[in-house]
């Protein structure tokens, strides 16, 4: 049995290849109307920040997992101490929890990454600032961000000095603002075993923090493409990943530089479903299970994915039926989430030969289903 700590459209996205896999699910959802919390049967309520709710869950699984990386790291580490399978266990998911930390690590490994410091005031970024390109700069909390929390660009010091009065633990770091032409991901799985898979890189557009759009595969140089994926294997082993490990990247003229971490499948990855011989969410099962992984190649020349965000439609039912009549090759992926403006509620999927096409195809279905156009 996997345990899955999290009960979002991560785990619930698991389940289909739980299924095929004749794998058992158990997830730990925070409500037993979570998103995983409807489709997964053996789903018990507690909060991944409850150690005894852990030790309870963890219990009954033969291997552990993750939704989210946002289980306290001490928590992680007595699991183990209780003899706990935890895949990727608190040694690895550390760098995706902890910006600071990660950014350590990367610079150690020699990883390309971009000019970054910690700050605890805001002289320390107008320091970093004069020593580099000047403003604007970057700053992040090392804890807790998510989908573009957490994260300030900041223009001089009085803006500085505004973020750093959020009150956050255990601190702040300051990077420097990356000129990237577009941002790239590359995701990977890595097994107990040491056996690798790498996806083809995607670009994937973000918008206020938050991925709108993923491209499959990222049209770029094939030297940046190689680069991006070697540089996710390399530290898929070297930091002991166990699962799927994202990599988000920038691409720039000079190469490519690793922005964050993510140590479970991954929004970028979510046209796997749909487009790849293996999905994201089977080859994570299988590789917590340490099974011989699967085929991550695409089984088409392109994809194109949209996310749905919450509109203007509480009922996405009449708009399934014009999406689907229009477009009979379109996959729609919903995940049983109320209706919140701003919300990822779903999915949008298609491949094919035409790239362009793919993209206006992905678009217009997502934005009928946000009920931002009605024909």
């Amino acid at each position: 049995m996997v345990g899955v700590v999290g009960g979002g459209q991560l785990a619930r996205m698991m389940q289909p290849s739980a299924v095929a896999l004749g794998v058992r699910l158990r997830v730990l959802a925070e409500s037993a109307q979570d998103s995983a919390a409807q489709v997964v049967a053996d789903c018990e309520v507690g909060h991944h920040g409850d150690l005894a709710a852990l030790r309870r869950f963890a219990a009954g699984c033969d291997v552990v997992t993750f939704d989210h990386e946002h289980v306290p790291t001490a928590h992680l580490s007595a699991l183990v101490d209780d003899g706990a399978v935890i895949r990727p266990g608190p040694d690895a998911l550390v760098f995706a929890q902890d910006k600071g930390r990660m950014r350590e690590r990367l610079a150690k490994e020699g990883a390309p990454v971009p000019r970054w410091a910690p700050v605890a005031a805001a002289d320390d970024v107008a320091a970093f600032a004069d020593a580099g390109d000047g403003w604007p700069v970057v700053l992040k909390a090392t804890r807790g961000g998510y989908d573009g929390k957490g994260v300030w660009p900041v223009d001089d010091l009085d803006e500085a000095d505004w973020v750093l009065s959020h009150d956050q633990v255990p601190g702040f770091l300051v990077e420097e603002r990356v000129r990237f032409t577009r941002e790239l991901a590359a995701v990977v799985a890595r097994s107990p075993s040491g056996q690798a898979v790498a996806y083809p890189v995607v670009e994937t557009v973000q918008i206020d923090g938050i991925c709108r759009e993923v491209y499959a595969p990222a049209q770029i140089a094939a030297t940046h493409s190689v680069a991006a994926q070697r540089v996710a294997l390399d530290l898929a082993g070297r930091l002991g990943v166990v699962g799927v490990l994202a990599v988000e990247l920038f691409d720039t003229p000079e190469g490519v530089l690793v922005n964050e971490l993510a140590m479970r499948p991954h929004n970028s990855g979510h046209w796997t479903i749909d487009g790849a011989v293996t999905s994201q969410f089977e080859n994570h099962l299988r590789a917590v299970l340490d099974l011989p992984l699967g085929d991550p190649s695409a089984t088409a020349p392109h994809a194109a994915m949209v996310n749905v965000l919450g509109g203007d439609l509480p009922d996405l039912y009449p708009a399934y039926l014009h999406c689907m009549a229009r477009d009979p090759g379109l996959k729609v992926h919903m995940y049983g989430k109320s209706v919140r403006p701003g919300r990822k509620i779903g999915h949008v999927t298609v491949v094919g030969d035409d790239p362009g096409q793919l993209k206006d195809r992905a678009r217009h279905a997502a934005a009928y289903l946000r009920g931002d156009i009605d024909e």
